[in-house]
């Protein structure tokens, strides 16, 4: 039984000049061009990352312990979405101070067992200003799933939305993300632990490119996000054929969207609104 009574860690803050070379290196990895002044929504992703010592990882490749780590035994951790508010985008060159703090936990039942809803909310200020706020939900459960997913399907899945983007994640790509990204997480890399030890079927495509990915629907449509909430409801998997659909709204005018990965199916990946 999962049991955090009593766990309240405290606030803490960083700073970091965001360096032009993280989001060189990830427009490389969608094949797409970088950013030239103001970082993309998400693209924040690529700072303020944690490097833990070696020694201190788990049989996972996430950290043992950790600030906003919940402690509950034999821990699992999922990508649950999340929600990103811009007042005004954090600048390449700047120096940008994060604040990062708890917001909220919540214990459900679910299909595999009891499951530990963790909100994790970053604000982001330069000078005092402040620039963005980021909220992150996590999922975490303890031992391992009652129920395994079933094998992907590898079939194309149909796409018909004003913006659509077609990818298909192979483990170099999972790799490179994962590097810049500095998550250890081996069901992205190492596909006999992913199988044999979380129980997917193969590899998993990370939640935060899937989200990033929704986001270069708008970014390359020249439209501008300033509010966005996206929800994973399913895992994709490697070298399965996704699309990354959206619709500009308000007949492609300046209000907001909806955005979607949709793989083979027909089946929702991630579901997302921006403003």
């Amino acid at each position: 039984m999962i049991d955090v009574e009593g766990w309240a860690p405290e606030p803490y803050e960083t700073t970091e000049t965001i360096e032009p070379g993280p989001a060189l290196a990830l427009a490389g990895v969608l094949d797409t061009a970088p950013p030239e002044r103001d970082l993309p929504p998400l693209w924040q992703w690529l700072h303020f990352l944690d490097r833990p010592a070696q020694r201190d990882l788990g049989p996972d490749g996430h950290p043992l312990a950790g600030r906003f780590l919940p402690p509950i035994p034999e821990r699992r951790r999922m990508f649950a979405g999340g929600r990103f508010t811009v007042r005004r985008p954090l600048r390449i060159g700047s120096t940008v101070t994060r604040r990062s703090e708890l917001a909220s936990t919540a214990l459900k039942q679910g299909r595999s067992g009891e499951m530990l809803f963790v909100t994790v909310r970053h604000t982001f200020a330069e000078q005092g200003e402040e620039l963005a706020v980021e909220e992150q939900d996590l999922v975490y459960r303890s031992g391992d799933p009652a129920n395994r997913p079933a094998p992907p399907s590898f079939e194309e899945p149909e796409a018909d939305a004003p913006w659509t983007l077609r990818m298909t994640a192979d483990p170099t790509l999972l790799f490179r993300f994962s590097a810049l990204t500095y998550n250890a997480h081996r069901i992205h890399y190492d596909e006999a632990y992913a199988t044999q030890v979380e129980g997917h079927p193969g590899l998993v495509v990370h939640g935060p490119l899937l989200a990033i990915l929704c986001l270069e629907l708008p970014r390359r449509a020249g439209r501008e996000v300033r509010e966005l909430s996206f929800r994973a409801r399913s895992p994709v998997y490697a070298g399965q054929p996704f699309a990354a659909t959206g619709s500009p709204g308000d007949g492609g005018g300046e209000g907001g969207g909806e955005l979607a990965i949709t793989a083979p199916g027909g089946v929702t990946a991630m579901s997302a609104t921006f403003a």
